[in-house]
């Protein structure tokens, strides 16, 4: 490799992308090719960098298998960024085992880092944890530790545990010192600030407050009755009941979740789970026979008691009630919390992050889209949806690829 190359390499690892490319800027070597590529992704030209990597892999030719499975892990980390997840996942394991067969090993690492934030942004925590604990990430230089703790962080984020979070952060803080990329540190103060923004809503008593991460993981951890409009389920402790396929029983737990210790008239309870204007004896009968099915599916948290004006929740053991709500809910407020990310998603990637239909998240696009809610660019399979981001949920940055062997 010569020495154009080779500095322009090193300066991609500094995070100097306008000193790679001045090195390369000119030339149409393979090399050259994929280091331009690297460049404009962390200027943040993200189309043209994927241009860029997909000539680079072209030109290095199928006897190359390092140098083209390199630009596949460059092309699926600009993927990751652009929200287009839906090829990353065969892709990378391929250009991993290939560089790891090689000997390219921080180069394998990277790829297992981007599959395991992949498996993270779609939802797969379980698979992403697996992913990371078969490598020992002391070895590591601190770009790529820097990368492994933010998404231990942020499987730790998704499952609530808050001590976790905090002590991954603070191990990415260290290595992102140390690696000196000012992209990388402010990365890891935007997933600092995650656990100081507002997590979720206490409604409790027929009042209401913004709850933090860790107030949120107290609340699910204490005896309380909690009603989680975040996912659905009614939970004391460890002992949870789903309800996410059962919307009209959730609606009616909900409801006598929010007006505990008091009661919930009936017309009430039919305009919330029925969407019912007056109850007539058709609603009446139909609540009679859902309110029977929330106290089968709930019979091991509360008891639902009738009372002259409607229905009463009654914990078993539990000393108070809450529903825990989205800190702020309208109709399809999921698709809107991951697009507040800031980042342009495409209907695929929404669909498979939300594990939904393509069809039922691009009506809801299309919905969102006639109330000035989001709006989309590009056509065909390019199209891409993005919404302002939300303050306090900062975007996550292009992480700078690892230096190339040399």
């Amino acid at each position: 490799m010569d020495s154009l190359i080779t500095a322009a390499a090193r300066a991609l690892a500094a995070g100097d992308a306008l000193g790679a490319l001045k090195r390369v800027a000119l030339r149409e070597d393979a090399a050259a090719l994929a280091l331009r590529g690297i460049a404009m992704a962390q200027l943040g030209d993200l189309e043209r960098a994927r241009g860029l990597l997909r000539r680079a892999a072209r030109a290095f030719g199928p006897k190359e298998k390092v140098a083209r499975a390199r630009c596949v892990v460059a092309e699926a980390e600009i993927a990751l960024v652009s929200r287009d997840v839906g090829w990353i996942g065969n892709a990378l394991d391929q250009a991993g085992a290939v560089l790891q067969a090689h000997g390219d090993r921080l180069n394998a690492a990277h790829a297992r880092n981007l599959e395991a934030r992949h498996l993270l942004l779609i939802g797969r925590l379980d698979e992403a944890e697996r992913l990371l604990s078969d490598e020992d990430a002391a070895p590591l230089p601190p770009v790529l530790r820097t990368a492994r703790e933010l998404v231990t962080a942020g499987i730790a984020i998704r499952r609530l545990h808050t001590g976790a979070a905090r002590a991954a952060i603070a191990n990415a803080g260290r290595a992102a010192e140390q690696a000196g990329i000012p992209a990388l540190a402010a990365e890891v103060e935007s997933a600092a600030r995650l656990l100081e923004a507002p997590a979720a809503r206490l409604i409790a008593r027929k009042e209401e407050r913004l709850l933090l991460l860790d107030e949120v993981e107290t609340l699910l951890a204490s005896n309380t009755l909690v009603v989680d409009a975040c996912r659905n389920v009614a939970r004391i402790g460890q002992t949870v009941v789903p309800l996410a396929t059962r919307p009209v029983l959730f609606a009616l737990a909900r409801t006598l979740a929010e007006a505990w210790p008091g009661d919930v008239s009936r017309q009430t309870l039919v305009a919330r789970a029925f969407r019912g204007k007056d109850a007539d004896e058709s609603h009446r009968a139909r609540l009679r026979v859902e309110i029977g099915r929330l106290r089968g599916a709930l019979h091991a948290l509360a008891q639902i008691t009738a009372t002259p004006e409607g229905f009463a929740l009654v914990p078993q053991e539990a000393r108070n009630v809450a529903v825990l709500a989205p800190p702020a809910e309208e109709r399809h407020s999921a698709l809107l919390a991951l697009l507040a990310d800031g980042e342009a998603w495409s209907s695929s990637a929404l669909a498979m992050a939300l594990d939904t239909s393509a069809r039922t998240v691009q009506r809801a696009l299309e919905q969102l889209a006639e109330e000035g809610k989001v709006q989309s660019f590009g056509r065909g399979r390019a199209r891409r949806w993005l919404t302002p981001p939300v303050p306090g949920f900062p975007t996550l940055l292009l992480l700078p690829a690892p230096l190339p062997n040399v």
